[in-house]
């Protein structure tokens, strides 16, 4: 059974879920500075099965127009039993009762075709947004 909760778990736990993707070979994050992102968060929200923290995502926001989902995980051991689902539907649902106008999504180039079945679209080539990277990078 999976138990859905907002209270941030603890930072050995969280890391050790981050850790899991790879992802950190690029971001090089301290256990304590994901845990301060998480805790930074507009909404977050994270799974366990039985105590084992298995899944996690959140997002940021202004309150009023704008939400950006990031950072959902969920443990490639527990990966296919609708936990991302499961955790995705929990954070679109409070920006819905917020009244948030855009939710945007920030996730691995691989997954588009979760997020497809969850509503969520590429933005269009021609749409406005940019990113900034340091000239070395």
């Amino acid at each position: 059974m999976i138990r859905y909760s907002i209270d941030l778990p603890d930072t050995d736990a969280l890391f050790s879920l981050f850790e899991t993707t790879g992802w950190n070979e690029k971001y090089r994050l301290a256990s304590v500075q994901l845990h301060r992102a998480f805790r930074n968060s507009w909404y977050s929200m994270f799974a366990y099965a039985d105590d084992r923290l298995v899944g996690s995502g959140r997002a940021i926001c202004d309150g009023v127009v704008h939400a950006l989902i990031l950072d959902v995980i969920v443990h490639p051991d527990y990966q296919g039993l609708g936990i991302g689902k499961g955790i995705m539907d929990r954070i679109v649902e409070h920006c819905n009762k917020n009244d948030i106008l855009d939710i945007q999504l920030f996730s691995a180039r691989d997954k588009a075709g979760f997020y497809h079945k969850l509503g969520f679209r590429e933005r269009p080539g021609n749409a406005p947004g940019m990113e900034w990277k340091p000239a070395d990078a």
